[in-house]
């Protein structure tokens, strides 16, 4: 996980905005205070002011209302007497007018020649006119400095016998504000870097407990749970780092429990036999054992997030929503060409109790073998009501015809009689074959094995068939010159022999040849019958061993054939602990092989 740098951390948010709130304080309570210092140091400039200038009306007054002699100073001389006395650094100029708005005196050494012009000041002719007070600030044009101008009456017996205009310094005041606007500029700096120290160090007691929680988050998510945070205090971090490690060794549990489940679950996965797949809410599949991929033939990767319609071949015919409702198995046919291969699809839906569907469960079996079982017996069934229907049906029609009158013809009569009775051996060898290979299915028997002479065996089988057979066939024979001794039942492996020469002979054209082989192996005797018929298909050589099968129905039921006797032979090899075979080109014969074991005795070796 990628380290969180110190310009990105809660710590540096911390301290600004600890440092901010201090500063937007600081700056709320200066404005508030220079503000309100600013009206105060106005208020008592202006108050000290008005004081003075009261006082100086009171001289002025008596000096204006006093009577004059030749011997005594001018009203001007007194004046400027009294303003002489006058002097303060923070008064610019005091101005004495009498009631004609003429100017009678003035505090400002360099500006006499003023005295005795009319002032046109309108503030002075309305403290005149109306005995009123007057003041105003503003900025002298030729010092660029702010000033402030007070005007008030001098009054004898309600009457206003003058004025006085007084220019106060008010830039003193403004002076002393800049002087604390510093002070108090540095002192909030000061409280700043003072408040970001201890920020810091506050920031560090708070988030230090939480970094140590990150760090364990981390480790969780890796899935480290020995780690621990360390409780610095009983606060409510301390708290919740006690939680915290209350919920690690929780997690721990939950983990351990959680992956002993996911190992059984796993487990049973991986050796079911049947496949499992499962999906989630819209249909995806999230997960997918073995013998599933298996089954589809896919690979487990390439599958995980692909639609379950789409992997089973079903969006055609299915939505998602389709499975989710569907009560009955679905059978999935991925049979090609003569290669049947069936699946059969069960959907549980996977829901919790408030009835949120959260994936689609499918469990597939493949049911090949059964559905292949039951073709087999439904043929079956049908193969044997067909053979049985059809001797039944030719009796029948001979007995009605011998019933009917049919047996005095001499003539006809003995056919008939002959039909039903070879309609009646082939029922009998067909029960009889039936009989015995339900005998073979049920493991109802049992072989009685000696040693017999195969080769002396076989030879007097093939006399047997040569003195009886009825066509031009030749019989060709390839046997050992010597005795092979090999532990076999006589009787069933004449029934074998029986069943292999007779087709040979039945499908063998007029002059042809039949071949008999015997040969020897390292452990087995392999056993050949070779004919010139028709031939057999490839694509029919293989199920020449299944019951009732016949490559051309019409000529082997001619020919009185059941079409159990290759599938007698291949059970009776079997059950020998051999192997039997064909092998075939059309126009050209077929050969039967099949192996028997053979241990090759010490006489043998002499011999």
């Amino acid at each position: 996980m990628k380290r969180v740098g110190f310009f990105q951390s809660i710590q540096l948010k911390f301290v600004l905005i600890y440092v901010l709130l201090i500063l937007f304080a600081m700056q709320i309570i200066g404005v508030y205070f220079v503000k309100e210092l600013e009206e105060k140091l106005l208020t008592n400039f202006k108050t000290s002011l008005q004081q003075r200038v009261n006082l100086l009306e009171y001289n002025l007054r008596e000096e204006m209302l006093k009577e004059r002699t030749e011997e005594t100073q001018t009203l001007e001389q007194d004046i400027r007497r009294i303003l002489d006395d006058f002097t303060a650094p923070d008064v610019s100029e005091v101005r004495v007018i009498d009631h004609h708005s003429r100017i009678t005196g003035t505090s400002d050494p360099n500006r006499q020649g003023i005295i005795g012009q009319r002032i046109t000041d309108i503030a002075v002719k309305r403290t005149l006119s109306f005995g009123a007070e007057e003041d105003k600030m503003y900025i002298d044009q030729q010092s660029n400095k702010r000033i402030w101008v007070y005007t008030s009456p001098i009054i004898s017996n309600r009457e206003v016998i003058g004025a006085v205009y007084l220019i106060g310094k008010v830039e003193t005041v403004y002076g002393q504000m800049d002087q604390i606007n510093e002070i108090l500029f540095s002192a909030t700096a000061l409280a700043l870097v003072m408040t970001a120290v201890l920020g810091v160090l506050l920031a560090r007691t708070i988030t230090r407990p939480i970094s140590d929680m990150r760090r364990q988050a981390v480790a969780l998510g890796k899935g480290n749970f020995s780690r621990k945070v360390k409780v610095y205090g009983q606060d409510e971090i301390g708290e919740l780092a006690i939680t915290f490690n209350n919920l690690t060794k929780r997690l721990q549990e939950a983990q351990a429990t959680t992956e002993g489940e996911r190992r059984k679950l796993s487990s049973v996965l991986s050796y079911m036999t049947d496949g499992v797949i499962a999906t989630d809410r819209k249909g995806r599949v999230i997960l997918i054992n073995e013998p599933a991929a298996k089954l589809l033939n896919v690979s487990r990767e390439t599958v995980i997030s692909q639609s379950i319609t789409n992997l089973l071949g079903l969006e055609e015919e299915y939505t998602f929503d389709d499975l989710l409702n569907e009560q009955d198995s679905v059978i999935l046919d991925y049979s090609n060409g003569d290669q049947p291969y069936i699946l059969r699809a069960n959907f549980s839906v996977i829901q919790k109790e408030t009835g949120f569907v959260n994936g689609l469960i499918t469990v597939l079996h493949d049911i090949t073998e059964q559905e292949k079982i039951e073709m087999d017996r439904r043929e079956f069934v049908a193969n044997v009501s067909h053979e049985l229907r059809t001797p039944l049906t030719t009796m029948r029609s001979y007995l009605e015809a011998l019933a009917e009158g049919a047996w005095q013809d001499a003539d006809i009569a003995p056919h008939f009689l002959d039909v039903t009775q070879t309609e009646t051996e082939r029922m009998i060898r067909l029960v009889n074959d039936l009989l015995q290979l339900s005998k073979f299915d049920s493991r109802d028997y049992q072989l009685t094995k000696k040693d017999v002479d195969f080769t002396e065996f076989f030879d007097k089988i093939i006399d047997r068939f040569e003195m009886t057979k009825s066509q031009e066939v030749a019989f060709k024979r390839k046997l050992p010159r010597y005795p092979i001794y090999v532990e076999i039942d006589a009787d069933k492996l004449t029934q074998v022999l029986d069943n292999i020469i007779s087709n040979a002979l039945k499908y063998s054209p007029q002059g042809g040849q039949i071949t008999f082989k015997v040969e020897e192996k390292s452990d087995k005797i392999e056993v050949s019958v070779r004919d010139q018929g028709m031939g057999i298909p490839k694509k029919n050589l293989e199920r020449i061993f299944e019951r009732f099968y016949r490559v051309d129905r019409a000529r082997t039921r001619k020919l009185g054939g059941t079409g159990l006797g290759l599938a007698i032979a291949k059970e009776m090899i079997t059950a020998h602990g051999g192997h039997i075979w064909a092998t075939s080109a059309e126009g050209k014969g077929t050969t039967i092989f099949f192996t028997l074991p053979y241990e090759l005795s010490e006489e043998d070796d002499w011999s």
